[in-house]
């Protein structure tokens, strides 16, 4: 870099290329089983914005994935990079060709610690989406993410940088673990609420003989005052700006009932909306799962003051009837019962798991009798809104990060 870009930055700061002092790692195996590597990661198991991987794969189950990566390492996802898919390893795996393995190149020179908080800049996320090629999955490359510049500070400043950071992360990483545990407690509350109707997790079939006397088996529905329907693909184009009417894909479902619109927001024309797609507009209070996976089990609530919106074709739309509550609806979705009756007559074909219109419709629900219907709602509602206020705390904190790092890097 030339020394008048060096004489705009911060004293001992100098400007540099991202692979002079990063390297992207080569290491490879052709057999992870055999080379007792027993995890995998996919770019599905990459949360946006946490550098703590939560979730894998086991590679006994069959992988094809070849790329090793080892504890310390950073996992960036290439494609989509609009995702911002940022972790690091505490574990040593292969992980999809989607995602690169970078390392420092020289711990003396850009601390390995410090790397996955650069990767997390607006600055290097906007250049990887810049530099991404194709429609459908656009991804970028080694050779374009390696002519991205940044700041890189003296080690001095590289190691306060890195305590602050650390402390910001750590804060944040706290309330994504409590998140967790929120969301488990809502999956082992939604369990000891149906076994109270006589509904096992274990068991694919339902009957009236199943279920409690006192409880009523009805269809789906049978307890939605508009048809179950889906979305559909709009002829037009649909597009980023803001302008236009929400469109909902399912990577903006969840598996909590909240719905997340800050992931890759589209928007379809008010003309689509209204004509071709007028079937499937959704509003506030209807239920949204998704019905093309894996993963199937995405859950969400259309929240108040949610403007009006659609859904895609992968997402089928239940609209309660008034004296059932959206909630308990949503939380039989996300039960392991209604998973478990709905996953077993998936259609799976090339990967996928789709699940039919009929098959949403015919759902058997257990209804609870007048005497309990109310406790069993206000339970669910608090297991909701548990989750709903450690989200809270946890965006907060999450903010506050990213202010540090903006404060820290600026542009980089």
């Amino acid at each position: 870099m030339s020394d008048k870009n060096n004489k705009t930055l911060k004293p001992g700061w100098r400007r540099v290329k991202f692979g002079d002092v990063v390297r992207l790692s080569k290491e490879r195996s052709k057999d992870p089983l055999a080379d007792g590597i027993e995890r995998y990661v996919g770019l599905e198991h990459l949360e946006p914005g946490d550098l703590r991987i939560r979730r894998w794969g086991s590679v006994a189950d069959g992988v094809t994935f070849t790329s090793v990566f080892q504890p310390g390492q950073v996992l960036f996802g290439k494609r989509r990079a609009y995702q911002r898919k940022v972790a690091v390893a505490d574990f040593s795996g292969v992980c999809s060709g989607d995602i690169y393995v970078l390392e420092t190149k020289d711990a003396q020179v850009l601390l390995p610690k410090l790397l996955p908080f650069i990767c997390q800049t607006d600055a290097f996320f906007d250049h990887a989406v810049g530099t991404s090629a194709g429609s459908l999955s656009p991804r970028t490359n080694w050779t374009s993410l390696a002519d991205f510049e940044f700041a890189l500070p003296s080690m001095d400043e590289q190691v306060r940088l890195l305590e602050l950071l650390a402390c910001a992360r750590e804060s944040a990483e706290s309330y994504a673990s409590a998140l967790e545990a929120a969301n488990e407690m809502l999956r082992s509350g939604l369990v000891s609420i149906f076994a109270a109707a006589g509904c096992s997790p274990a068991n694919t079939e339902m009957s009236q003989a199943i279920v409690r006397p006192e409880w009523r088996l009805v269809s789906a529905a049978d307890i939605c005052v508009a048809p179950i329907t889906k979305g559909a693909t709009p002829s037009g184009a649909t597009g980023v700006s803001d302008t236009g009417i929400p469109f909902l894909k399912v990577y903006n479902l969840t598996f909590d009932g909240s719905l997340d619109f800050t992931i890759e927001p589209t928007f379809l024309s008010s003309e689509a909306h209204s004509k071709e797609l007028a079937r499937s507009k959704v509003q506030e209070g209807d239920v949204l799962m998704n019905i093309v996976g894996p993963p199937l089990g995405k859950v969400s609530i259309v929240p108040a003051k949610f403007p009006s919106a659609n859904i895609n074709q992968a997402i089928a739309r239940f609209r309660a009837r008034k004296e059932i509550s959206p909630r308990f609806i949503a939380a039989y979705l996300l039960s392991d019962w209604a998973q478990r009756w709905l996953g077993s007559r998936s259609k799976k074909t090339s990967g996928q798991q789709n699940l039919t219109l009929e098959l949403c419709q015919t759902l058997p629900v257990p209804l609870p009798p007048d005497h309990l219907a109310e406790g069993v709602v206000s339970a669910i509602d608090a297991l909701f809104e548990s989750v709903r206020l450690t989200e809270e705390r946890k965006l907060a904190t999450e903010r506050t990060y990213k202010k540090i790092l903006r404060e820290v890097f600026g542009d980089v």
